[in-house]
């Protein structure tokens, strides 16, 4: 006597599993249902049910070359061919070269801003003004150095920046992933602790270029990055390219944590139709940069001040009670409007550039993964019902 039952195989995701015959994409999940045909015997009885133990064995021959996109379909869907490159590399270069774009467009205003940030340390606290104002410094650059001098210390900085800015949205998304709670999901505390994490790792590892280009951009005497590190070494030694680190960590902490965490929010909190545009990517940067900035400057000053040679701060405390003490509350916002018309475009470009990168590697996967399908339709056994029957609709037990 042959009687039949149904079980049911069910596939979940799991994390870099290579794909199934359910589909070419890594761990999708599914259900294959399966018919199990039980044999009764009457010398034996239920023989068929024995331990109701059963095991299933799937195995799909295919050659994942047969799936890789023709140069065809590549031309056919240009977008794909992002898909090809990992993900991360392609974040890190487009983190890079977006931050040395909008250093170069906005780096006489960060001359303008240091000058005005580092001038009573520069000259001497007793020969020198209080303070040199906005048009003023940019007359001073002008007459000393020309149309060039508003681009002195740039090329440390983009070489900085390219590194700077490629760990810094690369380390933000990956601390975002490690940030995520129980249900998958991140907090605000979630993401203003991964943007912290990424300032701080990305100063960290640049701090050194960062001191050779503001050494560069504010002392007279040098004209190339390999002068002023050479002096530094001789004069100075290898600590000196770490003055001011404490407070540049502590300074770069909120600044990117509170900058990436609105523009998140924010970005996520519009509609659909608005959050894939790009105008809705810049408005949206510039109001987190406004606001970083707006909160976070006093701390540059302090850092600045502490990275000039013959600096009498030796403490964050020391540095601001001096400065307040010198020029009162006003000292400590410095040179705040050049670093604001500079911060804002940076950040924009920076950040929205980021945002569409990221969308366009996202379609490139989705076409990717259509070109992957069309082909597997195209290999021998791309259906269940093109293998041994016996592997698919029965199981028997032994």
């Amino acid at each position: 006597m042959v009687e039949e039952d149904r079980a049911t195989l069910t596939f979940h995701r799991i994390p870099s599993l290579n794909s199934s015959i359910l589909s070419s994409s890594p761990a999708k999940s599914g259900t294959v249902h399966f018919r199990r045909r039980l044999c009764r015997s009457s010398a034996r009885g239920d023989v068929g049910l024995g331990n109701r133990f059963a095991s299933i064995s799937l195995v799909e021959k295919c050659d994942q070359r047969e799936l890789a996109p023709t140069p065809a379909q590549l031309l056919n869907n240009p977008l794909a061919i992002l898909a090809l490159v990992p993900k991360d590399a392609a974040i890190f270069a487009a983190g890079a070269i977006a931050g040395a774009a909008a250093k170069s467009v906005t780096a006489p205003l960060d001359r303008i801003k240091l000058l005005m940030q580092t001038h009573g340390i520069r000259i001497g606290h007793q020969s020198a003004k209080k303070a040199i104002g906005f048009i003023e410094a940019i007359t001073l650059i002008a007459k000393e150095e020309g149309i060039k001098g508003y681009w002195k210390g740039n090329l440390p900085q983009v070489i900085r920046v390219l590194p700077y800015s490629a760990v810094q949205l690369l380390a933000y998304e990956s601390y975002k992933k490690l940030f995520k709670g129980k249900d998958d999901q991140l907090s605000v505390i979630g993401r203003l602790a991964a943007g912290a994490c990424a300032g701080m790792t990305s100063t960290l590892l640049t701090y050194p270029l960062d001191v050779l280009r503001l050494r560069l951009a504010v002392e007279p005497g040098y004209r190339t990055m390999s002068q002023v590190a050479l002096s530094m070494l001789r004069e100075e030694g290898i600590a000196s390219f770490y003055y001011g680190l404490g407070p540049s960590l502590v300074g770069i902490a909120p600044y990117i944590a509170v900058n990436f965490c609105i523009f998140d929010l924010v970005k996520k909190s519009l509609p659909e139709e608005y959050r894939q545009k790009a105008q809705s990517s810049l408005i949206t940067a510039v109001l987190s940069a406004g606001i970083a900035t707006l909160t976070c400057y006093p701390l540059d000053t302090v850092r600045r001040q502490m990275q000039m040679r013959g600096t009498p701060y030796k403490s964050i405390p020391e540095a601001f009670a001096g400065i307040i003490d010198r020029d009162g509350l006003i000292g400590l916002y410095r040179g705040f409007l050049p670093n604001a018309l500079k911060t804002l475009p940076n950040s924009s470009i920076r950040l929205t550039t980021f945002d569409m990168v990221k969308r366009l590697i996202a379609k490139g996967e989705m076409q990717l993964q259509k070109i992957s399908d069309a082909n597997r339709n195209e290999t021998k056994f791309d259906k269940p019902s093109d293998l041994p029957p016996d592997l698919i609709d029965e199981v028997t037990n032994e």
